[in-house]
């Protein structure tokens, strides 16, 4: 990565609200990738290029922006790891963004998060990361299907 952005990105990291356009919106998104990730207990790096690739589709090849999500995802996990943040905290997290904005459940592409499951070699962690995908459908499809939201 370039040496520019890392340094950016480090005073982003700072004051990401203030100078992300739609920081939520990509917080959201790296959250929900976080997720995924640290149902494997050893993330391949790989998992950060995959988010990358993502970003660019999702963020149509806007660099910065699909850099800013990988360094968000890579963060979350992390934190996760190093036991400052736990999985059940993340889902509380997710859940409770949902409540508040309730939008953002067209931001969960369970198509798009699949890919990170091919990372996976243990039967089990694929397993739970797909328990996890269909949870994560589920609670999309219920937010979505209340009258006020599909409005939105």
């Amino acid at each position: 990565m370039r040496l520019g952005f890392r340094l950016k990105h480090h005073f982003f990291s700072a004051f990401r609200e203030f100078f992300v356009h739609h920081h939520g919106s990509l917080e959201f998104r790296a959250k929900i990738f976080a997720l995924l990730i640290v149902a494997n207990e050893k993330p391949p790096v790989e998992s950060y290029i995959l988010v990358k690739d993502i970003g660019m589709n999702i963020y149509n090849g806007d660099v910065e922006r699909s850099d800013l999500l990988m360094l968000s995802t890579k963060e979350i996990v992390q934190k996760t790891i190093d036991n400052r943040f736990d999985i059940d905290l993340l889902i509380n997290s997710i859940l409770k963004e949902l409540k508040i904005i309730p939008r953002y459940a067209k931001k969960i592409d369970i198509k798009a998060l699949r890919p990170l499951l091919s990372l996976s070699h243990d039967p089990d962690i694929i397993s739970y990361q797909e328990n996890i995908l269909e949870f994560l459908q589920n609670i999309k499809d219920e937010i979505l299907n209340q009258p006020t939201i599909a409005k939105l």
